[in-house]
């Protein structure tokens, strides 16, 4: 004897709050810069930076570049709890291991609080880049990118 199984309760999405007032739409057209978090302006920067980079060294596209807020916790401090010298890092390489490819990190939040304006921004997270892939080249950042240090 097959009972039918009655039927689960569905989740309503929600679209407005509780007193159905809240957003209707996005508050800017997406062709305008405001639709832009900082979040994904800085993604657009790291992007431009590495597609430059990757004209000139094209070894470069096996490399993942990785944006992230913040360092994590080990990074920013050593064994004994101190800041290391250099204060927080504003980027990192991290070595590829068997069969993944090498990761540059660039973080967001020190790189935005160092900066002033767009503009500097920019400059700073190309610097940034330039130096670590430096790093994983093996050669100095002047040879890596001309423009390295410009202001």
């Amino acid at each position: 004897m097959d009972t039918p199984t009655p039927p689960q309760p569905t989740q309503r999405q929600r679209r407005r709050d509780r007193h159905g007032r809240g957003m209707r739409g996005p508050i800017a057209p997406p062709q305008v810069p405001l639709a832009l978090s900082r979040a994904d302006a800085f993604d657009d920067l790291v992007r431009d930076a590495t597609e430059r980079l990757e004209r000139r060294w094209p070894q470069l596209a096996e490399v993942e570049f990785v944006v992230q807020d913040v360092p994590g916790r080990p990074d920013a401090e050593l064994a004994d709890g101190a800041l290391p010298e250099d204060g927080v890092p504003l980027g990192r390489l991290v070595e590829g291991r068997k069969g993944s490819p090498p990761r540059i990190v660039v973080y967001r939040r020190p790189v935005e609080i160092r900066s002033k304006s767009r503009e500097d921004r920019a400059l700073l997270v190309h610097d940034v880049i330039v130096e670590q892939v430096a790093e994983l080249l093996g050669l100095s950042p002047e040879n890596v990118d001309p423009r390295y240090g410009e202001d």
